[in-house]
Protein backbone atom coordinates (compact mmCIF):
# COMPACT_ATOMS: atom_id res chain seq x y z
CA UNK A 1 0.00 0.00 0.00
CA UNK A 2 2.76 2.37 0.90
CA UNK A 3 4.11 1.61 -2.52
CA UNK A 4 1.06 2.37 -4.47
CA UNK A 5 0.72 6.04 -2.56
CA UNK A 6 4.48 6.50 -3.63
CA UNK A 7 3.99 5.16 -6.81
CA UNK A 8 1.05 7.85 -6.86
CA UNK A 9 2.50 10.77 -5.50
CA UNK A 10 5.86 10.46 -8.03
CA UNK A 11 3.45 10.34 -10.68
CA UNK A 12 1.97 13.33 -9.96
CA UNK A 13 5.08 15.19 -9.20
CA UNK A 14 6.52 14.43 -12.48
CA UNK A 15 3.34 15.21 -14.31
CA UNK A 16 3.67 18.89 -12.19
CA UNK A 17 7.11 19.12 -13.39
CA UNK A 18 6.58 18.56 -17.04
CA UNK A 19 4.17 21.10 -17.34
CA UNK A 20 6.09 23.44 -15.58
CA UNK A 21 8.72 22.95 -18.36
CA UNK A 22 6.92 21.94 -21.36
CA UNK A 23 3.44 22.80 -20.83
CA UNK A 24 1.47 25.89 -20.55
CA UNK A 25 -0.27 26.19 -17.37
CA UNK A 26 -4.21 26.71 -17.63
CA UNK A 27 -5.03 30.43 -17.98
CA UNK A 28 -8.32 31.62 -16.92
CA UNK A 29 -10.15 33.29 -19.41
CA UNK A 30 -10.64 37.26 -18.34
CA UNK A 31 -13.87 38.18 -17.35
CA UNK A 32 -14.66 40.81 -20.13
CA UNK A 33 -14.52 38.18 -22.83
CA UNK A 34 -17.43 36.48 -21.00
CA UNK A 35 -19.20 40.25 -21.77
CA UNK A 36 -18.55 40.18 -25.03
CA UNK A 37 -21.30 38.27 -26.74
CA UNK A 38 -24.54 40.00 -24.38
CA UNK A 39 -23.12 43.01 -25.26
CA UNK A 40 -22.86 42.36 -28.75
CA UNK A 41 -26.20 41.09 -29.18
CA UNK A 42 -27.97 44.01 -26.93
CA UNK A 43 -25.78 46.56 -29.36
CA UNK A 44 -27.28 45.21 -32.21
CA UNK A 45 -30.90 44.87 -31.75
CA UNK A 46 -31.41 47.74 -29.30
CA UNK A 47 -28.01 50.17 -29.82
CA UNK A 48 -28.09 49.63 -33.18
CA UNK A 49 -31.62 50.87 -33.70
CA UNK A 50 -32.02 53.44 -31.19
CA UNK A 51 -28.45 55.62 -32.58
CA UNK A 52 -30.10 55.11 -36.03
CA UNK A 53 -33.21 56.84 -34.70
CA UNK A 54 -31.05 59.42 -33.17
CA UNK A 55 -29.24 59.83 -36.66
CA UNK A 56 -32.64 60.26 -38.36
CA UNK A 57 -33.80 63.07 -35.77
CA UNK A 58 -30.71 65.31 -37.11
CA UNK A 59 -31.31 64.61 -40.59
CA UNK A 60 -33.92 66.83 -42.59
CA UNK A 61 -35.43 66.30 -45.73
CA UNK A 62 -33.58 69.22 -47.46
CA UNK A 63 -30.54 66.71 -47.08
CA UNK A 64 -26.93 67.00 -44.48
CA UNK A 65 -26.91 67.08 -40.13
CA UNK A 66 -29.39 69.73 -38.68
CA UNK A 67 -31.18 70.36 -35.50
CA UNK A 68 -33.73 71.99 -37.30
CA UNK A 69 -36.32 68.96 -37.02
CA UNK A 70 -36.33 69.55 -33.14
CA UNK A 71 -36.77 73.02 -33.78
CA UNK A 72 -39.77 72.52 -35.91
CA UNK A 73 -41.23 69.61 -34.07
CA UNK A 74 -40.75 72.08 -30.74
CA UNK A 75 -41.94 75.10 -32.00
CA UNK A 76 -45.30 72.98 -33.51
CA UNK A 77 -48.80 72.85 -31.23
CA UNK A 78 -49.13 69.37 -31.34
CA UNK A 79 -46.34 68.46 -30.17
CA UNK A 80 -46.94 70.77 -27.13
CA UNK A 81 -50.29 69.63 -26.51
CA UNK A 82 -48.85 65.74 -27.07
CA UNK A 83 -46.69 66.48 -24.43
CA UNK A 84 -48.90 68.10 -22.28
CA UNK A 85 -51.72 65.26 -22.75
CA UNK A 86 -48.90 62.64 -22.14
CA UNK A 87 -47.96 63.77 -19.06
CA UNK A 88 -50.98 64.41 -17.24
CA UNK A 89 -52.55 61.13 -18.44
CA UNK A 90 -49.71 59.03 -17.07
CA UNK A 91 -49.35 60.97 -13.86
CA UNK A 92 -53.35 60.74 -12.93
CA UNK A 93 -53.28 56.72 -14.17
CA UNK A 94 -50.33 56.42 -11.70
CA UNK A 95 -52.31 58.08 -8.40
CA UNK A 96 -54.84 56.12 -9.49
CA UNK A 97 -53.31 53.13 -9.77
CA UNK A 98 -51.45 53.37 -6.44
CA UNK A 99 -54.46 54.26 -4.75
CA UNK A 100 -57.12 51.67 -6.31
CA UNK A 101 -53.77 49.27 -6.21
CA UNK A 102 -53.33 49.74 -2.08
CA UNK A 103 -56.73 49.49 -1.55
CA UNK A 104 -57.36 45.97 -3.18
CA UNK A 105 -53.90 44.97 -2.32
CA UNK A 106 -55.12 45.30 1.27
CA UNK A 107 -58.63 43.59 1.09
CA UNK A 108 -56.72 40.89 -0.55
CA UNK A 109 -54.36 40.49 2.06
CA UNK A 110 -55.88 41.31 5.50
CA UNK A 111 -59.45 40.36 4.65
CA UNK A 112 -60.15 37.03 4.55
CA UNK A 113 -62.56 36.34 2.08
CA UNK A 114 -63.37 32.96 -0.04
CA UNK A 115 -61.50 32.89 -3.28
CA UNK A 116 -59.09 35.33 -2.48
CA UNK A 117 -56.18 32.78 -3.57
CA UNK A 118 -57.39 32.68 -6.83
CA UNK A 119 -57.94 36.28 -7.10
CA UNK A 120 -54.45 36.70 -5.72
CA UNK A 121 -53.26 34.40 -8.64
CA UNK A 122 -56.05 35.76 -11.32
CA UNK A 123 -53.66 39.12 -10.92
CA UNK A 124 -50.55 37.40 -12.01
CA UNK A 125 -52.38 36.15 -15.18
CA UNK A 126 -53.85 39.24 -15.59
CA UNK A 127 -50.22 40.53 -16.11
CA UNK A 128 -49.56 38.69 -19.03
CA UNK A 129 -53.09 40.02 -21.32
CA UNK A 130 -52.47 42.57 -23.82
CA UNK A 131 -53.23 45.85 -23.36
CA UNK A 132 -55.71 46.12 -26.38
CA UNK A 133 -57.70 43.35 -24.58
CA UNK A 134 -58.66 45.53 -21.83
CA UNK A 135 -59.45 48.44 -23.99
CA UNK A 136 -62.01 45.98 -26.53
CA UNK A 137 -63.54 44.67 -22.96
CA UNK A 138 -64.40 48.32 -21.51
CA UNK A 139 -65.43 48.61 -25.49
CA UNK A 140 -68.15 46.02 -25.02
CA UNK A 141 -69.52 47.31 -21.75
CA UNK A 142 -69.52 51.20 -21.67
CA UNK A 143 -68.63 51.95 -25.90
CA UNK A 144 -71.46 53.39 -28.14
CA UNK A 145 -73.11 50.52 -28.99
CA UNK A 146 -71.41 48.93 -25.37
CA UNK A 147 -74.05 46.51 -23.12
CA UNK A 148 -74.66 49.70 -20.83
CA UNK A 149 -75.71 51.39 -23.52
CA UNK A 150 -77.49 48.58 -24.73
CA UNK A 151 -79.87 48.16 -22.08
CA UNK A 152 -80.23 52.02 -21.51
CA UNK A 153 -81.34 52.33 -24.94
CA UNK A 154 -83.72 49.47 -24.75
CA UNK A 155 -85.36 50.34 -21.06
CA UNK A 156 -85.59 54.11 -22.09
CA UNK A 157 -85.98 54.13 -25.86
CA UNK A 158 -83.61 56.99 -26.32
CA UNK A 159 -81.74 57.01 -29.40
CA UNK A 160 -78.30 56.94 -27.50
CA UNK A 161 -76.95 55.76 -24.08
CA UNK A 162 -75.58 58.14 -21.34
CA UNK A 163 -72.10 56.56 -21.95
CA UNK A 164 -70.53 58.07 -23.76
CA UNK A 165 -67.26 58.96 -22.01
CA UNK A 166 -64.69 56.17 -23.52
CA UNK A 167 -63.37 58.18 -26.27
CA UNK A 168 -62.57 60.77 -24.01
CA UNK A 169 -59.55 61.33 -22.10
CA UNK A 170 -61.54 60.40 -19.59
CA UNK A 171 -62.06 56.85 -20.89
CA UNK A 172 -58.48 56.71 -21.58
CA UNK A 173 -57.45 57.14 -18.20
CA UNK A 174 -59.99 54.56 -16.89
CA UNK A 175 -58.96 52.08 -18.99
CA UNK A 176 -54.97 52.75 -18.28
CA UNK A 177 -56.11 52.55 -14.75
CA UNK A 178 -58.50 49.64 -15.29
CA UNK A 179 -55.28 47.91 -16.71
CA UNK A 180 -52.19 49.06 -15.46
CA UNK A 181 -53.45 48.44 -11.65
CA UNK A 182 -52.10 44.88 -10.83
CA UNK A 183 -48.75 45.77 -11.69
CA UNK A 184 -48.74 47.90 -8.05
CA UNK A 185 -50.81 45.26 -6.93
CA UNK A 186 -48.16 42.29 -7.68
CA UNK A 187 -44.73 44.56 -5.52
CA UNK A 188 -47.83 45.16 -2.54
CA UNK A 189 -49.16 41.50 -2.38
CA UNK A 190 -45.21 40.47 -2.50
CA UNK A 191 -44.45 43.24 0.65
CA UNK A 192 -47.68 42.22 3.03
CA UNK A 193 -46.97 38.70 2.95
CA UNK A 194 -43.44 39.44 4.77
CA UNK A 195 -45.04 41.74 6.75
CA UNK A 196 -45.30 40.39 10.89
CA UNK A 197 -48.62 40.16 11.73
CA UNK A 198 -47.46 40.37 14.99
CA UNK A 199 -47.10 44.05 14.82
CA UNK A 200 -50.88 44.08 13.70
CA UNK A 201 -51.99 41.96 16.50
CA UNK A 202 -50.09 44.27 19.21
CA UNK A 203 -51.11 47.33 17.33
CA UNK A 204 -55.35 46.30 16.72
CA UNK A 205 -54.97 45.15 21.01
CA UNK A 206 -53.69 48.18 22.34
CA UNK A 207 -56.63 49.60 20.85
CA UNK A 208 -55.41 51.23 17.68
CA UNK A 209 -57.87 51.34 14.87
CA UNK A 210 -57.52 49.70 11.29
CA UNK A 211 -57.35 53.11 9.51
CA UNK A 212 -54.49 53.88 12.04
CA UNK A 213 -53.21 50.45 11.87
CA UNK A 214 -52.65 50.99 8.01
CA UNK A 215 -51.07 54.51 8.43
CA UNK A 216 -48.46 53.71 11.22
CA UNK A 217 -48.08 50.02 10.72
CA UNK A 218 -49.17 49.12 7.13
CA UNK A 219 -47.96 52.29 4.60
CA UNK A 220 -44.42 52.71 6.06
CA UNK A 221 -43.59 48.69 4.88
CA UNK A 222 -45.34 49.29 1.72
CA UNK A 223 -43.38 52.33 0.43
CA UNK A 224 -40.93 50.61 -1.35
CA UNK A 225 -42.97 48.29 -2.88
CA UNK A 226 -45.17 51.37 -3.83
CA UNK A 227 -42.49 53.03 -5.14
CA UNK A 228 -41.58 49.86 -7.06
CA UNK A 229 -44.93 49.74 -9.01
CA UNK A 230 -45.58 53.33 -9.37
CA UNK A 231 -42.30 54.10 -11.13
CA UNK A 232 -43.38 51.45 -13.34
CA UNK A 233 -46.76 52.22 -14.50
CA UNK A 234 -45.57 55.70 -14.67
CA UNK A 235 -43.13 55.00 -16.88
CA UNK A 236 -45.48 52.46 -19.20
CA UNK A 237 -48.22 55.12 -19.11
CA UNK A 238 -45.93 56.91 -20.73
CA UNK A 239 -44.97 54.76 -23.82
CA UNK A 240 -48.57 53.59 -23.88
CA UNK A 241 -49.90 53.45 -27.29
CA UNK A 242 -52.60 50.49 -27.67
CA UNK A 243 -54.79 51.95 -25.43
CA UNK A 244 -55.28 55.15 -26.54
CA UNK A 245 -55.56 53.55 -29.87
CA UNK A 246 -57.90 50.99 -29.58
CA UNK A 247 -60.21 53.36 -26.97
CA UNK A 248 -60.33 55.40 -30.57
CA UNK A 249 -60.03 58.59 -28.61
CA UNK A 250 -59.66 60.67 -31.56
CA UNK A 251 -59.08 64.34 -29.40
CA UNK A 252 -56.50 62.51 -27.51
CA UNK A 253 -52.85 62.41 -29.29
CA UNK A 254 -50.19 61.27 -26.78
CA UNK A 255 -46.22 61.37 -27.68
CA UNK A 256 -46.22 57.37 -28.97
CA UNK A 257 -49.93 58.09 -31.05
CA UNK A 258 -47.97 61.16 -32.24
CA UNK A 259 -44.76 59.53 -33.14
CA UNK A 260 -47.30 57.10 -35.40
CA UNK A 261 -49.17 60.08 -36.87
CA UNK A 262 -46.07 61.82 -38.04
CA UNK A 263 -44.70 58.44 -39.39
CA UNK A 264 -46.83 56.32 -40.95
CA UNK A 265 -49.80 58.92 -41.55
CA UNK A 266 -47.84 62.02 -42.48
CA UNK A 267 -44.58 60.23 -43.68
CA UNK A 268 -42.20 63.22 -41.59
CA UNK A 269 -39.87 60.47 -40.31
CA UNK A 270 -37.38 63.06 -38.86
CA UNK A 271 -39.87 65.06 -36.92
CA UNK A 272 -40.96 61.13 -35.84
CA UNK A 273 -37.86 60.02 -34.91
CA UNK A 274 -37.26 63.80 -33.37
CA UNK A 275 -40.95 62.93 -30.80
CA UNK A 276 -39.28 59.12 -30.22
CA UNK A 277 -36.26 60.59 -28.74
CA UNK A 278 -37.84 62.91 -26.55
CA UNK A 279 -39.95 60.23 -25.11
CA UNK A 280 -37.08 58.05 -24.86
CA UNK A 281 -35.41 60.96 -22.93
CA UNK A 282 -37.85 61.67 -20.54
CA UNK A 283 -38.50 57.31 -19.75
CA UNK A 284 -34.96 57.14 -19.33
CA UNK A 285 -34.73 60.18 -16.99
CA UNK A 286 -37.71 58.78 -14.74
CA UNK A 287 -35.89 55.74 -14.83
CA UNK A 288 -32.78 57.08 -12.82
CA UNK A 289 -35.00 59.28 -10.53
CA UNK A 290 -36.78 56.14 -9.80
CA UNK A 291 -33.25 53.92 -9.27
CA UNK A 292 -32.58 57.45 -6.80
CA UNK A 293 -35.58 57.10 -4.71
CA UNK A 294 -35.75 53.28 -4.62
CA UNK A 295 -32.53 53.39 -2.87
CA UNK A 296 -33.49 55.94 -0.17
CA UNK A 297 -36.85 53.95 0.60
CA UNK A 298 -34.73 50.84 0.60
CA UNK A 299 -36.52 48.84 -2.37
Amino acid sequence: MPTAVAATAAATGTAKAAGGRGGQPGRKVPAFVWALPPIALLSLFFLYPLALVVQQSVQPDSGGTSLQPYSDVFASEAFREALGTTVWLAVGATVGCLVLGFALALVIAFVPFPGGKAVSRFIDVFLSFPSFLITLALLFVYGTKGMANGVWTDATGAAEGPFQFLTTPWGVLLAEITYFTPFVMRPLLAAFSQLDTAQLEVASSLGAKPWRIVRRVILPEALPALAAGGSLVLVMCLNEFGIVLFTGAKGVTTLPMLVYSKAILESDYPAACVVAVVNIAISVGLYGLYRVVSRRVGA
